[in-house]
């Protein structure tokens, strides 16, 4: 068992002992150009903040992290096992973005590291450009537009369409799912979708049983799920045969979703009319001019470089969004929201010192932590445990006078990954 930490934090108004670990010293590293929102709010801490325009090799990574107790990341930076290895010091994980296929969360658990992401700041953003892009995709304007740069003047009504009275199949009804279904209803299309987990439809949306049955009787399919095994290449050549005959595809969710050949193949004998992706399999770290991609070239094809999040708006709302998650589990330990860790909210006690102690979940740990605590004659003010498969969280307010003597035995155990005197 690999032990790291036993920091202190001093928490706003909360009582400040001598055991606190001074937040001049928490260092905080973002890669990425994430919103200066985030910077002003760690600043703001005390916290010393270090900012890269860009993402870092695993390499560099692994060497930039060994002193760093928060980091904050979005999409292009890969948070592997190597570079936890590393992370003698880190605490804390913010991936700026809604997904966190970029951090390996369970070497990030077992080592109590917590993880947050943004499930919400760029909801609105994707939604809107979804909409525009099913609007573009009916009207061909994409093609029009190209055109026109090129001096040709095309005026044409032929396959160009209203998406008044279209069905719009949504894959994945969670946040910007149900946001897509409410923009949408409001051009007066109707909506289908469907998602692995039983979701109650907003406005006049309605649920279907099985992928099948939205993919046959959509006129525009937008995804958005996230990576993982289950979703890969979920769209292929026998899905998308399924699809209706002049069906659009909108993919801005993750790259490993669509199977690009079966797509193109589509696209090339008219069987889907239009596509628009904002994601791709394999996407660059930084800009570049020289990107490719099978479907390049294609008519009534819209390809964006993974945008759909890119807004002011969104990335503000990110840039505060993550980062009030990862303070206030640096200030109180609460785990509100954490991808990675069982979620304890508990509120602060009067008078005391907080622990935290991230634990393996075998039967008993909770039993002989009070022991410990009984012991040493110590009171408990208050305390909140919750578990998953692997591994348990515990937060406990105390008497201030055994703290150190507590978190000294608790640390000992067997079971124990990381256990820290908070205030």
């Amino acid at each position: 068992m690999v032990k790291r930490g036993g920091f202190a934090y001093a928490q706003g108004s909360m009582h400040v002992s001598q055991t606190s670990f001074p937040k001049d010293q928490i260092k905080v590293l973002l890669l990425e150009n994430i919103h200066q929102l985030a910077h002003d709010m760690f600043r703001a801490e005390g916290y010393q903040v270090e900012a890269l325009s860009s993402a870092l090799s695993e390499a560099a990574l692994a060497e930039r992290i060994q002193d760093v107790h928060i980091l904050g990341i979005r999409s292009k930076t890969q948070v592997t096992e190597a570079v936890l290895s590393k992370a003698n010091r880190l605490l804390t994980i913010g991936a700026f973005c809604i997904g966190t296929n970029q951090i390996d969360l369970n070497a990030a658990k077992v080592r109590g590291i917590a993880c947050f992401n943004a499930p919400f700041g760029n909801t609105r953003s994707v939604a809107e450009m979804v909409l525009s892009e099913i609007v573009m995709l009916a009207r061909r304007l994409g093609q029009r537009s190209n055109e026109m740069h090129q001096g040709i003047w095309r005026k044409v009504s032929a396959d160009c369409h209203e998406v008044r009275g279209k069905t719009l199949g949504i894959i994945g009804y969670g946040n910007i799912g149900t946001q897509v279904g409410t923009l949408a209803e409001h051009f007066g299309m109707r909506v289908l979708f469907y998602d692995v987990v039983s979701k109650l439809p907003l406005g006049n949306s309605r649920g279907c049983n099985t992928l099948v049955e939205v993919l046959k009787n959509s006129d525009f399919i937008t995804l958005h799920v996230p990576s993982t095994p289950m979703t890969k290449k979920m769209i292929g050549a026998k899905e998308i045969e399924l699809m209706k005959k002049g069906a659009h595809l909108i993919n801005a969710s993750r790259g490993s979703v669509v199977a690009i050949p079966a797509l193109v193949d589509a696209l090339k004998s008219g069987h889907l009319a239009g596509a628009a992706i904002d994601v791709f399999p394999e996407e660059p770290e930084s800009n570049v001019n020289d990107f490719k991609t099978p479907l390049q070239g294609l008519e009534n094809v819209i390809l964006t470089p993974h945008i759909g999040g890119a807004t002011e708006e969104a990335q503000a709302n990110i840039g505060e969004e993550v980062p009030t998650s990862l303070i206030r589990y640096i200030n109180s330990g609460s785990t509100l929201r954490s991808v990675n860790l069982p979620e304890v909210n508990m509120p602060p006690t009067a008078n005391t010192h907080r622990i935290l102690n991230i634990h393996k979940n075998v039967p008993g740990v909770l039993s002989e932590i009070n022991r410990i605590v009984a012991g040493l004659g110590a009171n408990i003010q208050a305390q909140a445990l919750s578990t998953d498969s692997e591994v348990g969280y515990l937060v406990l307010d105390m008497d201030r006078e055994a703290s150190k003597e507590v978190k000294s035995a608790i640390e000992g155990l067997k079971t124990s990954i990381r256990t820290r005197i908070l205030y």
